[in-house]
């Protein structure tokens, strides 16, 4: 809709509304379950958005794959033709084409860690003596940054270009795995989270726009999917790898193991992905 001058700020949009209705919900949810019990008045929120979210679909959501193919006539994209099978685009997305791959190495490295902190920072928190009201803050604090600052990264990402936004998320989120990892008190974890919400993002929108920018428009959408189909493996991988080195080596062990892949695909990213953006 909004062409590949304006990608990032759309991006950005869209996944702060989401993780800012993330951080909310989990408040909201909280809240709740500590004055009214576990079940079910928690879950009705669930219940409540799905069927608002059913209710927009229906009802105000317009088709756009006629603004796609303008898109397609018009300028195509930096990545094959306008026809191409599945699987081609599988491989196109997973392996072949460099920025492509990048990206879905870099969004299963970030969900990754993703999955880990959901699993593994209640833990580590109250084992180190927080109580549940202060590890419910350290924990909330990250998805809160994260929704938010991608109101900034999403755009800026339009106006520095795709890649030095995510090789750098990347890396702000390792050097905050590894702080929280090496920390001691409450506020040193409390920076530690900003951090991993900051890196975050500066790569989460990011990583969409540049599919959107190298994927053709007449298979962008499919393109979106592979690369979604990578990074949200990253949260069962992040969840079964990090608990498996938890119950061998420990939590802190696992942060630091899971704070390495990340800084690896920082790596990935600075070496094999170039820059996306058309006017960058």
């Amino acid at each position: 809709l909004v062409g590949p001058v304006r990608r990032g700020l759309a991006m950005g949009l869209n996944e702060a509304a989401g993780y800012g209705a993330l951080a909310v919900t989990a408040y909201l949810t909280g809240f709740v379950a500590q004055h009214a019990g576990l079940r079910p008045q928690p879950f009705f929120f669930g219940v409540a958005y799905a069927g608002l979210g059913l209710g927009l679909s229906v009802f105000l959501v317009r088709e756009t794959r006629g603004h796609a193919r303008f898109e397609g006539d018009a300028t195509g994209g930096r990545s094959g033709q306008p026809r191409i099978s599945m699987r081609q685009i599988f491989i196109e997305t997973s392996l072949r084409e460099r920025a492509l791959s990048a990206s879905c190495a870099a969004g299963l490295t970030n969900n990754l860690n993703d999955g880990m902190a959901w699993g593994l920072f209640p833990l580590f928190f109250t084992q180190r003596g927080l109580s549940l009201a202060q590890t419910g803050v350290l924990v909330a604090l990250y998805p809160l940054v994260w929704g938010v600052g991608q109101l900034g990264t999403g755009a800026l990402s339009d106006r520095i270009g795709r890649k030095r936004l995510i090789a750098w998320g990347l890396a702000v989120q390792a050097g905050s795995l590894g702080l929280i990892a090496l920390g001691q008190g409450f506020a040193v974890w409390a920076i530690g989270a900003i951090g991993l919400g900051v890196g975050t993002a500066m790569a989460y929108p990011t990583l969409l726009a540049a599919v959107g920018d190298v994927a053709h428009p007449a298979w962008r959408a499919s393109a979106v999917g592979v690369y979604r189909l990578w990074r949200d493996a990253g949260f069962v991988a992040g969840a079964l790898l990090s608990g498996a080195v938890a119950d061998l080596f420990g939590l802190v062990a696992a942060i630091w193991v899971v704070a390495g892949i990340t800084a690896a695909g920082a790596a990935i990213v600075a070496v094999r992905m170039y820059e996306t953006h058309p006017s960058a």
